[in-house]
């Protein structure tokens, strides 16, 4: 996986149907550990809360080591858990971690109605929530003279990489990362437009953050 989005700032958000109070609230979780002490905190918060369910998407994304789950917490199966899980899923998140606090209001809802209302407290925290997407690629440590920086900052800028980190000194040392599918075809273009004279210093692993589009 070349990319995915996670939580960057917590968000809550709040659903009401029939007198019941849905209160949503999502995180960003790096291990099922960190997920669940956000369900420990709800349920020492909401202490006099009926349910306070649980779903989240942690570890490594794309690989054997990410963990799902999910818990309906007294509810009826399948009606909280699940349709919180399917939001998270939804929207493409990893690394993410949500909980749901029910206060009942006196009135069933049926399955299709706490399913409807988890989902939509999900989405409202959501919405107030800053999701970003990360893109796994490589920093190009890259040695050249000033006029073969200024024309790779041009080619850089074209090809709407991330902006470029400069060491000024005798020479110039350039900093660019580039996502992991690009990798062999900016160097191919610093190459290009150095006329073989740049030269490739370091190639690192990194992860380039941004605001999600969606």
């Amino acid at each position: 996986m070349d990319s995915y989005k996670t939580i960057r700032t917590s968000g809550q958000g709040e659903y009401v149907e029939k007198k019941s109070r849905f209160i949503g609230a999502v995180y960003h979780a790096e291990t099922l550990e960190e997920a669940e002490s956000y369900l420990a905190a709800a349920r020492k918060k909401y202490y006099d809360a009926r349910h306070n369910c649980f779903a989240c998407v942690v570890g490594t994304p794309g690989t054997p080591e990410e963990i799902v789950r999910s818990n309906d917490d007294g509810e009826p199966g399948g009606t909280a858990g699940k349709p919180m899980l399917e939001v998270l899923s939804g929207a493409g998140l990893h690394y993410t971690a949500c909980v749901v606090t029910r206060y009942f209001g006196g009135t069933l809802l049926g399955t299709g109605g706490l399913v409807r209302a988890y989902t939509a407290a999900v989405k409202a925290a959501l919405e107030n929530a800053e999701i970003i997407e990360v893109i796994r690629g490589t920093e190009l440590v890259i040695r050249v003279t000033y006029p073969q920086a200024g024309k790779l900052q041009y080619v850089f800028a074209r090809e709407n990489l991330p902006a470029c980190e400069i060491e000024y000194g005798q020479d110039v040392i350039m900093h660019q990362f580039v996502p992991r599918q690009d990798v062999q075809r900016i160097r191919k273009l610093v190459i290009e437009n150095t006329d073989g004279k740049a030269e490739f210093l370091e190639e690192n692993e990194k992860e380039y953050t941004q605001k999600s589009r969606s």
